[in-house]
């Protein structure tokens, strides 16, 4: 009778720590939706260029990637469970400044920008390459479909993020942005809560045994990993950032429909699939690389379409294409790699976080460019388009090489892993 309370209270405390990390990914939304969704506002309140908006999402994931790094060669000097629990704090701390500085000080209105958003950035990588293994290290029945359904919650926190952004600036408007940040500041705080009173598991043990089972497989497997994750982080992210100023200023789509029928449901299906996985899949391999072929085809669609309707629904499924090529790849490696260990899932956080940092930052540049082009201007005339949509259109056409090399590598890696089967 003891031994069955014990095992109540056990799984009691195990079904807490996983609300506490679903909390933590579900508040991380707010760092990656918020941000993108204000770029047209910053550009027009503040006179910010698009390629200094890119850069603001290069220094993120550049931070996150830093982060990524260190924990990846010197984890076993933190104390994780310290860190685990402080950093939704963090997050609250540079969404606070990120809103505060411009507010007050309007002329160094990017320098605030760009403060808060090296602090949250660093919760966020902290979040990142801490979050998935403590949900990969905690006891269950299907790990695959928790892992999966654990990543789907920053697609639903997307999805909240952008109708209550819709509405508080239906009601208030852009200009009051900094308002909603300081509300989101106190998001992260109920998470952090919940991780003090949280078990967090020993993770450590996980990354002696990895260090003791290194082999010639298991680093290329590895190397494989990072790279798929990176193609795919680049796919998603590229999309996810831009989506919002895309439709609003290449297709012509009110700022609020784009955001609610854009955002909103690119995160929908981003969320929905990745439940889907959680319940039903299987195959990650074919799901990858349908999910790269699929992305492939909707980047060229929204840059090559004259159509605004075949333009807008190639964004949106997006969303769908991409679901599991970040949460997929964990998938594959854990499938392919068994007890990875941090600093495994640190280093594919850092492929995926370098991805996030190259695709929106070279997006930003390309519409800047071609915006500026004598040849944007030509064809903006022959299609009657104004030289800031054709700088878009051509800012698709360039990021549809990440989905279309993330094809090319799904094909060699499903070949590579079959063969080490065997």
């Amino acid at each position: 009778m003891v031994g069955g309370m014990n095992t109540v209270k056990i799984r009691s405390n195990e079904n807490t720590t996983r609300l506490a990390c679903y909390s933590a990914y579900f508040t991380m939304s707010s760092v990656f939706c918020v941000p993108p969704l204000l770029f047209v506002t910053f550009h027009e309140q503040y006179g910010v260029s698009y390629t200094l908006l890119g850069t603001l999402v290069l220094t993120n994931f550049c931070t996150q990637l830093g982060i990524d790094l260190i924990l990846t060669f010197f984890s076993k000097y933190f104390n994780v469970r310290m860190v685990i629990r402080v950093m939704p704090l963090i997050t609250s701390l540079g969404l606070f400044l990120y809103a505060l500085i411009p507010s007050l000080f309007p002329k160094a209105a990017y320098a605030g920008l760009l403060i808060g958003t090296v602090l949250f950035s660093v919760s966020s990588g902290l979040s990142e390459v801490l979050l998935s293994p403590t949900i990969a290290a905690l006891p269950s029945d299907n790990p695959q479909g928790d892992m999966s359904l654990f990543h789907s919650l920053y697609a639903f926190g997307v999805l909240c993020m952008v109708l209550i952004t819709t509405l508080f600036f239906s009601v208030f408007t852009e200009s009051n942005w900094m308002y909603l940040l300081f509300f989101l500041a106190f998001l992260p705080v109920a998470a952090s809560l919940l991780f003090w009173i949280s078990p967090i598991p020993d993770m450590a043990k996980e990354a002696s045994v990895t260090r003791a089972e290194k082999t010639r497989r298991r680093a290329i497997g590895l190397a494989l990993c990072t790279a798929c994750i990176f193609f795919g982080s680049c796919s998603e992210n590229a999309m996810s950032n831009w989506i919002s100023g895309f439709m609003e200023n290449a297709l012509g789509i009110e700022k609020s429909i784009g955001d609610i029928l854009g955002l909103a449901i690119f995160a929908v299906l981003l969320g929905a699939a990745r439940i889907s996985y959680a319940k039903y899949g299987k195959n990650i391999c074919r799901v990858l690389l349908l999910g790269m072929m699929g992305a492939s085809v909707c980047y060229l669609v929204a840059g090559l379409s004259p159509s605004v309707t075949a333009a807008f629904f190639a964004c949106i499924l997006t969303g769908l294409c991409t679901a599991m090529l970040w949460p997929g790849t964990l998938i594959l490696m854990e499938e392919n790699i068994p007890h990875a260990g941090v600093e495994a899932f640190a280093l594919l956080a850092a492929g995926g976080d370098l991805g996030a940092s190259i695709a929106p930052q070279l997006m930003g540049v390309v519409v800047d460019v071609v915006s500026e082009s004598s040849a944007a201007a030509e064809i903006g005339m022959a299609l009657s388009m104004t030289t800031e949509q054709i700088g878009l259109k051509a800012g698709m056409i360039v990021c549809a090489m990440f989905p279309i090399l993330g094809t090319v590598l799904m094909l060699f890696i499903m070949r590579y892993f079959k063969k080490t089967e065997t």
